[in-house]
Formats: structure tokens, sequence, C-alpha cells
């Protein structure tokens, strides 16, 4: 089983870094401007992380690393899933009826909370990793404004707009819309943080695929 979970965490991986294969040349920078893209990168380096450790019987990522990319990952999928704002372009076919947003966007979520329910021990995280985890989104959402200011018609939106999602357009919301449409989605980011906690705390300590012995730290 051991290897079962390796050969899975680095095929995730490496469909993170193939789906995001248009992100890398030079002039596709503003790709990074979308949180998906992020998430999968980092999704894939925990990933590899975990997969070489599997194989290794290594130290495996820190708990709370590990709970942060499966929730940026579930997040990124509900998000396309409950609305229309933010979807990436379908972009080219990676696989038979799978182009890039489904990859990045249904996909990967997926079968990153697979590896979480299946391969991982249960019961590590910390209450106070729900709050800990949404510490990025302002960051993200500063980084995006202060971009879109520098680079107003710096893309990846359309017609070069800067701003990666309508609920991030400052230019067309004004602070008061932006400032509410910001604390109502942390309250919603916070909820589904506690739900992967109180998922975490419901499911078995060690599952019959729980990989190794390597626990990580908290």
């Amino acid at each position: 089983m051991r290897f079962v979970t390796s050969i899975y965490r680095f095929a995730l991986a490496a469909l993170c870094l193939v789906g995001m294969r248009d992100a890398w040349p030079l002039g596709a920078v503003g790709r990074w401007v979308y949180l998906t893209y992020q998430g999968n990168l980092a999704l894939a380096l925990v990933m590899l992380w975990a997969g070489a450790a599997t194989l290794l019987k290594g130290v495996q990522p820190p708990a709370w690393l590990k709970g942060c990319v499966t929730f940026y990952m579930a997040l990124i999928g509900l998000t396309v899933r409950l609305s229309a704002q933010g979807i990436l372009p379908a972009g080219p076919t990676l696989l038979p009826g799978i182009d890039v947003a489904t990859l990045l966007q249904v996909v990967t979520p997926i079968m990153a909370f697979v590896d979480f329910i299946l391969f991982d021990p249960h019961r590590r995280f910390a209450w106070h990793y729900t709050l800990t985890w949404l510490a990025y989104l302002p960051v993200y959402i500063g980084f995006v404004l202060v971009r879109a200011s520098v680079s107003p018609h710096g893309g990846p939106g359309a017609g070069g707009s800067p701003y990666p999602s309508a609920l991030l357009d400052l230019s067309h919301l004004g602070w008061g819309r932006m400032t509410v449409n910001m604390a109502e989605g942390l309250v919603c980011y916070f909820a589904l943080a506690l739900a992967l906690f109180l998922v975490d705390r419901i499911l078995p300590a060690a599952t019959p695929l729980t990989a190794g012995p390597a626990r990580g730290r908290r």
C-alpha cells in the first residue's frame, strides 16, 4: 500500500504540473494571478514531498500544511461548482474530455480530497488551523489589487482586465461592495475550513490505507 500511495501522490503532482504548462512561459505570467494556478502549484510541491516521504519512509509534510493545501483545493473546486465567477478559460484538451480548466478546478481538487480521506492519518488538526489557513486570502486579495493598480491592462481577464474574477473587480464594484464581498467570502471560507477540521475529527485516526508510520508534525 505504501507504493500505491506514493504513486498516487506523484501522479497527482504530475497532473498539476502538466495542467499549468501554459503558465510557465514568461509571456504567460498573468496566469499566476488566478488562485487556481497558485493552489495547484502548492499542491504539486506538497504531493512531491508526501510521495517521496511515503516511498522512503521519511517525514511527511506537517499536518497544518497538508490541511492547508487540501482546504485551498476544496475552495477552488467548490467555487467552480457554486459560482460562475473566476472560472478559467477551458484551454487546450490534455486528456480525453478533460481540458485545462477541468483538470485544475475539478480533477485535482477531487484527487486532493481523496488523498486526504484515504491516505492521511486523521485527528491531527488543531482548532486554530481553521483561522491560520485563511491568512493567505488577504495576502492574495492585496496582491490582486496592487497588481491591478500597477498594470491596469495587464490581463489575464477579458479585454486585458487585471482581475481574475468579477468578485475582485474593484473598478466596477467600488470599495463598498468590494469590502462586503471580502467579508462574506471570509465567513464562507471559515465555514469550509471548519468543515474540513470536523471531517478530520470524525474520521478514525488511522485508516486501512494510511501510509506508513511517519505521521508528519503538527
